[in-house]
C-alpha cells in the first residue's frame, strides 16, 4: 500500500482535471485493507474509491482520502453445460477484461467493449451499452464495508441494480469493491439491433470477438479516445431521462422526431443527446470546456478546463433542456464538491 500526501489527480481522471487530494492510497493487495481502515491519519476524512477515474468530475481539490484500487487477477471459477463463472479483480481494466473473455471465444460481454474504467467501477454505475447492462451478467460483487471492515458478497439482487444505478452508487464511499464474478452464457445470442453495429459486421461472422470489434469501431467513430491528443472526457455525461408515458406523448406531439423508447414499467426513455442537440449545444465551447462535436452527450476538456468550468457548462445545458422541454437531465458521473 502506497500513501501519497497532497497528490495530483490529473492523471487519474479521464477529464484530466487538475485537482489534488489530501491523501492518495494506491491499494494493490486486499490484505492491506485492514491497515488502510485502521490508519489514524485517515480517521474523520471523507473517502473516495477510485477506479479508472472515467466516471468522476472533481469540481475542486478533494479534502480527504482517495483510494486508487489497483487489485489484479482474472480467472475462470467454474462452469457447467450452460454457463461460465469468471472472476476479475476490481483494479483490472474493464475493456481489457472484456477483450480477454471474447478472445477466449466466450460471449456475454462483447457489447460492453471499449467502456473506460475498471472492473470494480462497473457495478457501481451498472454500466451499459448497445442493449446490454452489467446487471444482465453479474453473478456476485465482493466488497469491504469501509466503516466496519466487514467483507460482504452481494448477489445480483442485493446489488439493487437500476438504470445507471446500484446500491454502491447510492452509498458512496461505503463499499470498497474488491472483485466481481460474472455469469457468462455459453450459447452465443448476439445483440446487433443498435444503429451501426450490424453494418460494422458486414463481411464478418457474428462471433464474440467480431461483435466486440464492431462495437469498438462504432464507439471510436463517435466518442473521444483516451489518447493524449484527444480531449479529456468521461464519456456520456447525462443519463437518458425516464419520463411518464403522458409526458412522453405530449413531447412527441410537439416534437415528432424525438427518439423515445417505452420501458417495462410504462415510462419512456428519451434521448438526452437529441434534447441537447436541439438546444444548440453540440460542438459548442466555453473556453476549454465544451460539448464534443461528434456526440452531444459528451462533455470535453479541450486543455485546461477546471472541474468548476465543466460543471458550469453542464448546468447551463441542463437549464436550457429544462426550459425548452420541461425535462430534467441527471449527470452520469459522480460530481464531487
Amino acid at each position: 500500500m502506497r500513501i501519497i500526501e497532497h497528490a495530483p489527480l490529473g492523471a487519474l481522471n479521464t477529464f484530466r482535471v487538475d485537482a489534488k487530494s489530501r491523501f492518495l492510497v494506491i491499494l494493490e493487495r486486499p490484505e492491506d485493507i485492514p491497515a488502510l481502515l485502521a490508519d489514524p491519519c485517515f480517521h474523520g476524512l471523507p473517502r473516495l474509491i477510485l477506479g479508472g477515474g472515467s466516471n468522476v468530475l472533481f469540481r475542486a481539490d478533494f479534502p480527504g482520502v482517495v483510494v486508487k484500487v489497483a487489485l489484479r487477477g482474472i480467472g475462470l471459477v467454474e462452469e457447467d453445460a450452460a454457463h461460465r463463472l469468471v472472476r476479475a479483480a476490481a483494479g483490472e481494466s474493464w475493456h481489457d477484461f472484456v477483450r480477454w473473455t471474447v478472445g477466449q471465444g466466450w460471449p456475454g460481454l462483447e457489447n460492453l467493449s471499449l467502456i473506460p474504467g475498471t472492473v470494480g467501477a462497473a457495478p457501481v454505475q451498472n454500466i451499459g451499452a448497445y442493449g446490454v447492462e452489467l446487471a444482465d451478467v453479474c453473478e456476485a460483487v465482493e466488497a469491504v464495508d469501509m466503516a466496519t471492515g466487514e467483507v460482504r458478497i452481494f448477489d445480483r439482487a442485493a446489488c439493487r441494480f437500476a438504470y445507471r444505478d446500484s446500491l454502491f452508487k447510492q452509498q458512496p464511499g461505503r463499499w470498497l469493491i474488491t472483485a466481481v464474478t460474472f455469469r457468462l452464457p455459453k450459447a452465443f445470442a448476439p445483440r446487433l439491433d443498435y444503429p451501426g453495429v450490424r453494418e460494422a459486421l458486414v463481411g464478418s461472422e457474428p462471433a464474440p470477438l467480431a461483435v466486440s470489434d464492431a462495437i469498438c469501431a462504432v464507439r471510436t467513430a463517435k466518442l473521444p479516445g483516451l489518447e493524449a491528443d484527444q480531449p479529456g472526457s468521461a464519456g456520456s455525461f447525462f443519463k437518458n431521462p425516464l419520463v411518464p408515458a403522458g409526458q412522453a406523448e405530449a413531447l412527441r406531439a410537439r416534437f415528432p422526431a424525438l427518439p423515445a423508447w417505452i420501458q417495462p414499467d410504462g415510462r419512456s426513455k428519451l434521448s438526452a443527446a437529441w434534447l441537447i442537440e436541439q438546444c444548440g449545444w453540440k460542438g459548442r465551447r466555453e473556453g476549454d470546456a465544451g460539448v464534443y462535436a461528434k456526440h452531444a452527450l459528451v462533455l470535453v476538456n479541450h486543455g485546461r478546463a477546471t472541474g468548476a468550468q465543466l460543471w458550469a457548462l453542464a448546468e447551463a445545458i441542463r437549464a436550457s433542456v429544462r426550459e425548452r422541454f420541461g425535462v430534467e437531465l441527471e449527470p452520469e458521473p459522480i460530481v464531487l464538491p
